[in-house]
């Protein structure tokens, strides 16, 4: 996977005592954070593919559809095709390039408007003639302008959780006084369960109440909280639901 930069360091709120907590902490820092978070976690790659790959160019021309799909929201973006230049061309520079059947050359995602498709993972499909590309756009990916080739908004409420968790990642070893993040990381991992404690008991009596506001509330302080103690035990959400994906299938 694509390391994630850790250029932003902008405190996640303003400086406050792990004693309490601010009522919108986590939510308060400005809207270009996470468009640095976003454009910053983009980074040079060079072995996720293996080079034993064995693709079948042979079906079609020398050609093979590739589906692209976003990392984050897993919404499909487009369809394009590869051929053997456009894949190691891919490899080596771990932006998306197709082989346009229009222009008859090597075309890549981006090269004039700069909404190029970074590439997170590939997989071939059971019949080894079919790409799967994940990636993170930069940009639109539709040449209309719109989020992706087939008129769908590429979002998720779920997607925000990535990026909060990469931004308390980005707090682990900041100055304590910057963040309430990183102060309590700075506290150590007793007060980060001590912390999760005191959310749990909270919304267990909001739960108990009808104010379907402060109720939310109170999850969203108790999912906070359990991300940052995820990070603090070096796994992730995504770790989690792994488990859960796993007992489904018993």
């Amino acid at each position: 996977m694509i390391a994630l930069s850790e250029a932003v360091r902008s405190p996640i709120c303003e400086p406050t005592s792990c004693l309490g907590i601010q009522d919108n902490f986590y939510l308060s820092f400005e809207p270009l954070l996470f468009i640095l978070v976003l454009h910053s976690r983009y980074s040079p790659i060079s072995s996720f593919f293996h080079s034993t790959m064995q693709l079948d160019f042979s079906k079609s021309q020398g050609l093979v559809p590739t589906i692209i799909q976003d990392a984050d929201t897993n919404k499909v973006l487009m369809l394009g095709y590869m051929n053997e230049e456009a894949l190691a061309k891919t490899r080596n520079e771990g932006r998306v390039t197709f082989f346009s059947r229009s222009k008859q050359r090597l075309w890549t995602k981006g090269e004039t408007s700069g909404n190029f498709l970074e590439v997170v993972d590939l997989k071939v499909d059971c019949d080894q003639d079919t790409l799967l590309i994940k990636v993170n756009p930069v940009g639109p990916v539709c040449h209309t302008g719109a989020d992706t080739c087939f008129e769908e908004v590429n979002g998720s409420e779920l997607g925000f959780l990535k990026r909060l968790e990469t931004v308390i990642k980005s707090r682990r070893n900041a100055p304590p006084e910057s963040s309430y993040t990183a102060c309590l990381f700075d506290e150590g991992l007793n007060k980060i369960v001590q912390k999760m404690g005191e959310e749990a008991i909270e919304l267990i009596i909001e739960a108990k109440d009808d104010d379907m506001s402060l109720f939310k509330n109170e999850c969203a302080d108790m999912l906070y909280h359990l991300l940052v103690l995820l990070e603090a035990k070096d796994t992730s959400l995504g770790e989690v639901v792994e488990v859960l994906a796993e007992r489904h299938k018993l």
